[in-house]
């Protein structure tokens, strides 16, 4: 009929489907790796609706075993908000540790998808820590990749440290949800978790904390009110804050961490709030659905590791989480090492590689 225009096709932003691919530079290759590539995908966002994220996959170096390459979802630390920080651009945040701690994997024949989050890198901002969102992104991370490479199996596990712990131990408990019956996933390895963190938020107000606290925990603090101010707008979070506080939350939006922790440096938490942040309605509740890692529901073995001197995330959060689940009857076990944040990751692999390989046996 004269005039008509046809409608343009549905796009399918089915968790999971590819939207792009690119070669991914070599120098962003995990040693060890023969073949890898950078994708942009469909997930879930924190307001429920399709989002996208990118990320990357690596495929070990050689022939792949029967039945494919056992997959590992990575879910990496703290990078920063801004796209420029996503590892999948510029390499995960500390490259030297990461590169080290994941090419023990590659080494032992597994394949990697790693997921940037949504909004890291693509349209948004990441959650910081929004618990359910980061683990749409690490199962879909690995939809995407097998739909793209044929010699990945679709058995998996999940693995990850400090922001990626608590994002591993919340994948674990949704991730035969979200999988579906097109994965086989077998288990979960986090360390340096930050559970129980949300506790820590609901005394903030003016004069709380009254000194500076280590820079780490400055950065981590803005990045979360960063992630939930964008998460949740109904809340208006900058009628909580001092003209300070809402400067320095615009300032952590764009800076990466390592910088963000100099510059924030000697800020005083209790000088970025107007009113106490437990004047929002429902707090608790509120912060326990976005960030709150889960105590029961899981349906395969999880493993905890954690240092005693660890500074970014004081060993009380991860030994509170594990004495959740186990009085919750879940399957999970803990190890502890004489060490700090990093040294935990690198040190738990004595025992999480031989972990990892009884799940897929």
């Amino acid at each position: 009929m004269a005039g008509a225009v046809a409608s343009a096709e549905p796009v399918d932003r089915a968790p999971g489907t590819i939207v792009e691919t690119s070669p991914l530079p070599t120098d962003l290759w995990i040693p060890g790796t023969g073949e890898a590539q950078r994708i942009t995908y469909w997930t879930v966002g924190s307001d429920g609706a399709p989002a996208l994220s990118s990320g990357t996959f690596f495929v070990p170096e050689g022939p792949a075993p029967e039945g494919g390459w056992p997959v590992v979802g990575w879910a990496h630390g703290t990078s920063g908000l801004a796209d420029e920080c996503a590892p999948s651009r510029v390499g995960p945040a500390d490259r030297e540790r990461d590169f080290g701690y994941l090419s023990t994997w590659i080494d032992q024949g597994y394949a990697i998808a790693a997921t940037d989050y949504v909004g890291l890198g693509t349209p948004g901002l990441m959650p910081y820590l929004d618990g359910k969102v980061s683990a749409h992104s690490v199962v879909d991370s690995v939809k995407a990749a097998r739909s793209v490479e044929p010699s990945l199996s679709n058995k998996w596990v999940v693995i990850g440290q400090s922001q990626g712990g608590g994002a591993a131990i919340t994948t674990a408990r949704y991730a035969t949800e979200y999988g579906g019956p097109e994965l086989d996933y077998r288990g979960a390895v986090g360390t340096g978790v930050p559970a129980n963190i949300e506790l820590a938020l609901l005394p903030l107000g003016p004069g709380v904390l009254p000194v500076a606290a280590g820079k780490g925990l400055t950065t981590y603090l803005l990045y979360i009110l960063a992630g939930l101010r964008y998460a949740h707008p109904e809340i208006d979070l900058d009628s909580y804050l001092t003209e300070q506080g809402r400067q320095l939350v615009d300032r952590a939006e764009r800076v990466c961490v390592f910088d963000a922790e100099d510059e924030f440096a000697g800020t005083v938490s209790g000088d970025l709030f107007a009113k106490p942040l437990n004047q929002i309605p429902n707090f608790y509740g509120l912060l326990n659905d976005y960030m709150g890692v889960p105590v029961s529901g899981y349906d395969r073995p999880v493993f905890i590791g954690q240092g005693l001197t660890d500074v970014d995330v004081p060993a009380p959060a991860a030994l509170s989480l594990v004495a959740q689940m186990k009085a919750n009857g879940q399957d999970v076990t803990l190890h502890t090492y004489p060490t700090d944040h990093s040294g935990a990751l690198l040190q738990s692999q004595a025992d999480s590689v031989p972990f990892v390989k009884r799940l897929f046996e």
